[in-house]
């Protein structure tokens, strides 16, 4: 890309009449972003990993490389989507598997089990990285992250990679504002951690149960609540939805049960108290 490509982009948000912080913290993303060498940019397709791609692609062009790890952790949907976008942007895509179960402290699923999973996604990107000339590898964990329990800060630190939506102040909020204003669609994306996410901790994580979850949270999408979650307890799914969903979801519990009866489980519970992001972490000592 150009300069002239990021003036457009600038122009753009000038007239969607954003607050000035936002504003100033795109342009010290840009500015960071400008003081990068060729970058290595991990890819997912979410809302922060997407918004981060495009900004690196502005500024560095084909010199940019999007890598997406497979891990066989994400919903299937979310690796389309990644490629979709990825085509409507224009940048380069490059895409590596890596096999969660043969990383026996992911699958364990202790407290920190996203250390072990961040790990070696980056020791698989720095890898592909130095193979192929880049000196740098970018990753898309934002501000809201540094206040939350995120044990694959760590690994970040210890590998070297870098944060720009971190280092440049933006909050989650904001990134949406801005992709909104770029006519990015991923900007009113919902959250899609990945599957591993659904199970208690301590409970181990098995094929057949991440098949269940996002075969459940793919079923709820269809019927017309994508911002939910299914949390895995063996024999039990519970549910969560948008507090505001709830009614309407117990309104159609016959075929929600029946659905999840069909997956293997026994239990279909909704929880009360709505989808709220990272309840698997309520009462977990930080």
């Amino acid at each position: 890309m150009t300069t002239e490509a990021i003036q457009k982009a600038e122009e753009r948000l000038g007239q969607a009449d954003l607050p000035a912080v936002v504003t100033e913290k795109w342009q010290r993303l840009i500015r960071i972003l400008q003081s990068y060498p060729a970058a290595v940019t991990a890819y997912s397709g979410g809302v922060d990993s997407g918004f981060l791609a495009y900004a690196v692609y502005l500024v560095q062009g084909d010199r940019m490389l999007a890598v997406t790890v497979d891990s066989g952790l994400d919903a299937p949907e979310q690796g389309e989507f990644a490629l979709q976008f990825a085509r409507e942007i224009g940048f380069r895509l490059e895409k590596l598997a890596l096999n969660a179960f043969d990383i026996p402290e992911l699958i364990g699923n202790p407290p920190d089990r996203c250390y072990f999973c961040k790990k070696a996604i980056l020791n698989l990107l720095w890898d592909y990285a130095r193979q192929h000339g880049y000196s740098i590898v970018l990753e898309g964990q934002n501000m809201d992250d540094e206040s939350d329990y995120r044990p694959g800060r760590r690994a970040v630190r210890e590998s070297g990679t870098r944060s720009p939506l971190v280092e440049s102040g933006l909050q989650k909020v904001e990134i949406r504002q801005l992709a909104r204003a770029l006519d990015l669609r991923i900007w009113n994306r919902p959250s899609s951690p990945c599957l591993a996410t659904r199970f208690p901790y301590g409970t181990a994580i098995t094929q057949k149960g991440l098949e269940q979850v996002a075969a459940g949270e793919a079923y709820l999408a269809q019927l017309g609540f994508p911002a939910s979650r299914v949390r895995y307890y063996q024999d039990m799914a519970r549910i969560e939805t948008p507090p505001d969903r709830i009614e309407d979801l117990i309104a159609a519990r016959v075929q929600v049960v029946a659905f999840f009866r069909s997956l293997g489980f026994n239990h279909i519970a909704v929880d009360l108290a709505g989808y709220r992001q990272g309840s698997m972490n309520e009462g977990l000592e930080k």
